[in-house]
């Protein structure tokens, strides 16, 4: 499942970069830099996404103490963390051009930054305690308290005076943009989420193996829906 995973993740890349650096026309204000966006919005999108399902699972793991939650949670972390880092450090290549320098502390950048380090802190957190159970209970806190940061980060240019630009895709408005640029950041988030899907059944699978090293258990567990 993960290969066909991988594979339709392979696709949807080609595809997106196709359009959006072959495809979409020049902006008429930022020019080429702009197309940066193929890769920084689709990654900052699946870095709050992935947070939300993996503190989604940790509360699941937490209220019903089921361990194959917890540890889909504990999988789909450093996935989130890598999300998190292109979407910084594509932003940082996106800024110097646009705004003249590679960091600001505008409020959309700091708190980007603050889910960073909610990842690495629950991934840390996780592998501090060597008792599973605790392990999970903890990092399950930490990742539900998290959680608030996530709308931060989704409406601090609404809510703030920021450089950061406000979004050019809303379920409420259409959209501000081209079409066909459109077409492929929407191609690249897919691309990203089916990356994420891919990588994280791997890292699962892993998991449960190195956990339970049970054979018995597992195909016990395999069989449920």
């Amino acid at each position: 499942m993960a290969t066909f995973f991988f594979l339709v993740a392979a696709i949807l890349t080609v595809w997106g970069l196709y359009i959006g650096f072959f495809v979409a026309p020049t902006d008429f204000q930022q020019g080429e830099s702009y197309r940066i966006i193929f890769i920084h919005v689709p990654a900052a999108w699946m870095s709050m996404l992935i947070y939300l399902v993996m503190s989604f699972w940790a509360a699941i793991g937490l209220i019903m103490n089921t361990r194959l939650s917890s540890m889909m949670a504990h999988a789909l972390a450093p996935t989130g963390a890598l999300m998190t880092f292109v979407a910084l450090w594509t932003g940082a290549f996106w800024g110097r051009p646009t705004w003249g320098a590679w960091w600001v502390w505008d409020a959309r950048l700091t708190s980007e930054l603050i889910l960073l380090f909610l990842y690495i802190g629950y991934m840390a957190l996780r592998a501090s305690i060597e008792d599973p159970r605790r392990g999970d209970r903890a990092s399950a806190i930490l990742a539900l308290v998290g959680v608030v940061n996530v709308p931060i980060i989704y409406f601090s240019v609404q809510w703030w005076n920021t450089l950061h630009q406000g979004a050019s895709v809303s379920l409420t408005k259409s959209p501000t943009m081209a079409t066909s640029m459109l077409t492929g950041m929407l191609v690249m988030a897919l691309a990203f989420w089916m990356y994420s899907i891919a990588v994280s059944l791997m890292r699962v699978r892993r998991i449960i193996r190195d956990r339970e090293g049970n054979a018995t258990w597992l195909s016990e567990s395999s069989g449920v829906q």
